[in-house]
């Protein structure tokens, strides 16, 4: 039975900084600095108790007919 059962993840990786938000007090009439990120990278896998499956990497927002054919 647990051979039949497939388990799938998907996670989204941050190239340069962190994926959170971050809260910066400034003097008031300071000029606020922009920091541009690395931009970041979805991933998606599954794996049973009999094997793993590949790694994908997502390009686009994932829709069910990108999830069936995967």
């Amino acid at each position: 039975m647990r051979n039949k059962i497939l388990w799938s993840d998907e996670a989204k990786i941050e190239l340069l900084g962190l994926n959170a938000k971050c809260h910066v007090w400034r003097k008031p009439g300071t000029t606020p600095m922009v920091n541009r990120g690395g931009g970041s990278i979805m991933l998606w896998g599954c794996f049973s108790a009999a094997r793993t499956e590949r790694l994908v990497k997502i390009e686009e927002k994932m829709n069910g007919a990108m999830y069936r054919d995967l």
